[in-house]
């Protein structure tokens, strides 16, 4: 089957479920007012509040969300073959994923801009507020973890990329300075911009830097890990227009340029689509497609990482609740192209059948790396593009994209801190600069307390990042569930995303519980045990609150 087919259909319903689907929910169903005063101009502070175009907070919140994951999730599970993961993905983000992003932002912009954890015992009740609290910080706690051990690892193996990585803060400190105090108009800032970033991948591969195999008795790899958890820390402090708008803004626009490179080089080569749509003779070891499916691909179909990008940092620069369907649907449909994008480079971008059955030897394999090989071989026999620039290309792109969403996690999980500091009464810990050293110290903790020197510990528990990631997602479903209820709504455009999420989630929690058994991986068989009580605690919750705000919608009605 040839790629084109598979990008136009793909391309085309997300188009339509953009113009039409995100229209019924933003006019029908949260009712999106633009005379409502936000919380970026109600608390107006120039730190976190902070109102903003657009189009830039679309690029905050897009680059924030995408990260590496919509590309690794759904380069590994097309070893199920590319119709499943197709299908999830394209339904999925119609569906799911702009629902829950853009009512994330607008549950949040109805609370003072309340992060979703903190919402929750409001809109539910304290119980479920504690269990949030929990799944938010082992979801940051995977992110911030692996996201630095992912960085480090491209930049150890494309020394060519390193340039162009670290280039992109000098870039994105400059265009802060010209958005903020309006010296240029923004389309002139945005050429600048990605001139300045394109030029630098220009560079990259003239200028690499290679980090020691050794420092200081430190493995380079651990080196890198340090340093890029000293930058997030900085950058979580700064005001959000310094850096991470900017730089989030500057990464969303060479995404699409990317993407277009890549889709342009598909319509030009006309590549077929190696693997099968089925691949009924997968490896030995692989898991089943049902339910395991919808908690690989995260990213890139729903994931409950963006409700905490939504109500953590984008509800505090939304100028117009109207917005929210830009910025949040929108936002979601960005991640699908990029996710769809990665289905193309790894299912198309290999010569022949037997080449792709190498990348995929067993379940977990793939990923980047199919990504990367895959989109460089397309790129290299579409535009004539040499190979190794491709794939610096593409490795650029991973790398920012999860820069710009350890960047953010990273203020996230210091807003977690605050926020029980608030909850429990600890002035000390909502100061910003003891939160941020306690949410680095947390991530370094794991790092290398579970990963050793090398400072890979996050990858112990990457594996249960899925089912934890859709279970956040159940949750910020279940708030927004609630608030409909109680407003008189229409509830079953989130309460059937909710329901769907809740059995996938907790029917593959008990298929890796019997794996982990059978491996003799006590930890994270117990981790998955603590998860599994928390998702069966959700599901319990979500009876609860909902009965409750029936009874009550019922009892004003009388």
């Amino acid at each position: 089957m040839s790629a084109i087919v598979l990008l136009i259909l793909g391309l085309a319903a997300m188009a339509a479920g953009y113009l039409l689907y995100s229209k019924f929910i933003a006019e029908k169903i949260y009712r999106l007012d633009p005379d409502f005063k936000t919380p970026a101009h109600e608390f107006e502070d120039g730190v976190d509040f902070v109102p903003t175009n657009r189009f830039v907070l679309w690029g905050h919140h897009f680059t924030s969300v995408a990260g590496a994951a919509p590309i690794v999730g759904p380069a590994i599970a097309v070893i199920w073959g590319w119709l499943p993961a197709f299908l999830w993905v394209v339904f999925g983000t119609i569906f799911f994923a702009g629902v829950h992003d853009a009512g994330a932002i607008w549950a949040s912009v109805r609370n003072r801009a309340k992060s979703v954890g903190a919402l929750t015992g409001d809109v539910v009740g304290k119980r479920a507020r504690s269990i949030f609290m929990i799944v938010i910080f082992l979801v940051l706690l995977m992110v911030n973890a692996v996201f630095a051990v992912v960085i480090a690892g491209l930049m150890m193996n494309f020394s060519s990329a390193v340039v162009p990585v670290w280039g992109a803060i000098l870039v994105a400190l400059v265009i802060g300075q010209l958005i903020y105090r309006r010296l240029l108009s923004l389309p002139m800032v945005s050429i600048i911009g990605v001139v300045a970033l394109y030029a630098l991948i220009g560079i990259g591969p003239s200028v690499p830097l290679q980090m020691p195999a050794e420092v200081a008795g430190l493995s380079g790899n651990a080196v890198w890990i340090l340093i890029l958890f000293g930058y997030a820390a900085i950058a979580s402090l700064l005001p959000v227009w310094v850096l991470l708008q900017p730089r989030d803004y500057i990464n969303g626009l060479q995404l699409f340029i990317g993407l277009i490179v890549l889709y342009g080089a598909i319509v030009l080569m006309n590549p077929t689509l190696v693997a099968p749509a089925f691949n009924t003779n997968v490896p030995a070891g692989t898991p089943s497609l049902l339910p395991l499916l919808f908690v690989t691909i995260a990213c890139g179909a729903i994931s409950g990482f963006h409700g905490l990008v939504s109500s953590g940092t984008t509800s505090k620069q939304l100028s117009k609740e109207t917005d929210a369907r830009f910025v949040g649907y929108f936002g979601a449909v960005g991640e699908g192209m990029l996710a769809l994008a990665a289905i193309l480079a790894a299912t198309a971008g290999f010569a022949t059948f037997a080449d792709w059955q190498a990348m995929y030897t067993a379940f977990g394999q793939g990923g980047v790396n199919a990504f990367v090989e895959g989109g460089a071989f397309i790129i290299h026999n579409g535009l004539g593009l040499p190979e190794a620039t491709a794939a610096t290309l593409l490795t650029v792109m991973a790398a920012l994209f999860a820069g710009t969403t350890m960047d953010t996690g990273l203020r996230l999980q210091r807003y977690i801190f605050q926020e029980w500091g608030e909850i429990y009464d600890q002035a000390w810990m909502k100061k910003p600069a003891i939160a941020t050293l306690l949410a680095v110290g947390s991530c370094l903790l794991l790092a290398f307390g579970a990963g050793g020197a090398d400072g890979s510990g996050g990858l112990i528990i990457w594996p249960l990042f899925g089912t934890t990631n859709q279970l956040l997602a159940g949750l910020t479903l279940l708030v927004i569930t609630v608030m409909l209820v109680r407003l008189r709504r229409p509830m079953i455009y989130t309460l059937v995303p909710l329901c769907f999420l809740l059995v996938m989630t907790i029917a593959a929690l008990l298929i890796q519980l019997r794996s982990f058994f059978e491996q003799g991986n006590t930890f994270l068989l117990v981790l998955d045990i603590v998860v599994l009580i928390a998702a069966i605690m959700v599901a319990m919750e979500c009876a609860s609150a909902l009965k409750r705000s029936h009874a009550e919608v019922a009892t004003e009605q009388r």
